[in-house]
């Protein structure tokens, strides 16, 4: 799905992302609460239909249906275009359980029906996945991976057949669709990459799935949204000293990466920022007024209580991260750790406990924790529990997990914010929230959504410096979004 600013914004009320696992207990549960299974297959299949009738003109059609659920819906959504005059064929990997809703549906299609083959699929002007769905349990390959390697162009009912609904990952071959319409909730694959790009349009349809199942679900991972945190806002007794002090570590060479960070964190809203310069300070006075700047030593500065918040390596150099991190730890510090110190520890994770946030980009994780293999939200739960921090995997799909298993997964940044000294600005920005009292996960979070949204709003060709003038108005925007009660996480 190329970058669409507003898409994400339909997701609002609905923020859960249910792994297949947790979908299929869903559903089985829907009839205790008064959807029974063919209800939500006719919903479902309608919900198809429609999106294509919105989207697409009238052509030769073909539905690939698989045995399960989802070939069930293929059906329903093949038979509702055939009523309003598309030509449509099915085309049945193989018949779907007796007795199935799956069947009853089956046992409804009265149109030409065609062999399951890439000449099919080759010779239709629309191609409907519903093979396999998210709940895929081994790789795709020969004769699906053949047929839908051949469509041209690919409508997928709930995700692309191939990919994995829990990771995103693609199991086998998966067809790039250009929509994709899904039921209930998202899945976390319907954000990850490559599953968010091979999705194309995603579609989240209501099929009358009654909410009430995610309390029996109790789902544990989330879209980025502002409803699962409250941004600190300022009271009437506000001062600086009541909105926290970020200390940053600035190195002697790379001074750049501190500046940023210090300047982040103005922006988000720390009433006192230092760069604790471990060389110099000339160069760091240079830059903005409102940025204090000590050369004062470390275990000086620690003597400061309302010191609350340190960001420690932006441009610090490995030598200094690891010299320095160990200090702020044993001081009881709250700490955010970027860059340098995951080279200083490479791995050494457990070096990091005691730290409340950290900010590793894909090749620091890798260096500190290990591969993070194809379930890279496993493996950033995995890191978080080890460490006792807040763990936010930086990339286009950042994942912030805590320790306790909760994970948001993002989706406000922008290609074009792939730049250098980024990663900087958001760990400053992390650590300006930290200070005013959210919690490192919440913050995290937060700062991970706000940092995307300030990236779309500066607009293409931007770099790390226009960053920081649109942390305002992304902070206003996320205030001033239509009100919808905190998630209970």
């Amino acid at each position: 799905m190329a970058f669409d600013p507003d898409w994400l914004s339909s997701l609002a009320g609905r923020p859960e992302l249910l792994t297949p696992e947790e979908m299929a207990r869903a559903d089985a549960a829907a009839p205790t609460l008064g959807a029974p299974g063919p209800t939500l297959m006719a919903n479902a299949g309608r919900a198809v239909a429609r999106a294509i009738l919105r989207r697409f003109r009238p052509c030769r059609t073909l539905v690939l249906a698989g045995p399960g659920n989802n070939g069930g819906d293929g059906y329903v959504a093949g038979r509702l275009l055939q009523q309003v005059g598309w030509p449509v064929a099915m085309a049945a990997l193989g018949p779907p359980r007796a007795g199935s809703d799956a069947a009853d549906a089956a046992s409804q299609w009265r149109g030409p029906s065609t062999a399951f083959t890439p000449a099919a699929a080759a010779r239709a002007g629309l191609v409907i996945d519903a093979v396999f769905g998210a709940g895929l349990a081994r790789d795709v390959d020969g004769i699906v991976a053949d047929t839908l390697r051949a469509a041209r162009r690919v409508v997928a009912v709930d995700v692309p057949s191939g990919l994995d609904g829990a990771t995103g990952a693609v199991r086998g071959f998966a067809a790039r669709a250009e929509l994709t319409v899904t039921f209930f909730r998202l899945k976390p694959g319907h954000l990850l990459l490559p599953g968010r790009e091979l999705c194309g349009e995603t579609v989240l349809a209501d099929i009358g799935l009654p909410g009430g199942v995610l309390s029996q679900v109790r789902p544990t991972c989330f879209a980025n949204l502002p409803e699962l945190w409250r941004l600190p806002m300022p009271g009437s007794q506000s001062h600086k000293y009541s909105r926290g002090h970020v200390t940053v570590v600035g190195g002697e060479t790379m001074t750049g990466a501190a500046r940023l960070a210090a300047d982040a964190a103005r922006r988000g809203g720390a009433g006192l920022v230092t760069i604790a310069a471990t060389g110099s300070g000339g160069v760091y006075r240079a830059g903005s007024p409102g940025i204090l700047v000590s050369e004062a030593p470390l275990t000086e500065l620690l003597e400061d209580k309302r010191r609350n918040v340190w960001v420690c390596g932006p441009g610090l150099g490995p030598d200094t991260a690891r010299a320095t991190l160990p200090v702020l730890l044993s001081a009881g510090r709250c700490v955010v750790a970027d860059a340098d110190v995951f080279s200083a520890f490479e791995g050494e994770p457990d070096a990091l406990r005691g730290a409340a946030v950290l900010t590793p980009h894909a090749g620091e994780f890798a260096r500190t924790f290990g591969s993070p293999g194809a379930d890279r939200v496993a493996a950033v739960r995995t890191a978080a529990a080890r460490t006792g921090a807040a763990v936010l995997l930086k990339g286009a799909d950042t994942i912030v997990a805590a320790p306790d298993g909760k994970v948001a997964i993002n989706a406000s940044a922008p290609p074009w914010l792939a730049t250098a000294g980024s990663g900087d600005v958001l760990a400053g920005l992390i650590a300006g929230l930290v200070a005013q009292g959210m919690p490192p996960w919440d913050a995290a979070a937060a700062g991970a959504y706000l940092h995307g949204r300030a990236g779309a709003l500066a607009g293409q060709g931007l770099v790390a410096e226009d960053l920081l003038g649109s942390i305002t108005a992304a902070l206003v925007e996320a205030t001033c979004q239509p009100h919808l009660p905190r998630r209970r996480l």
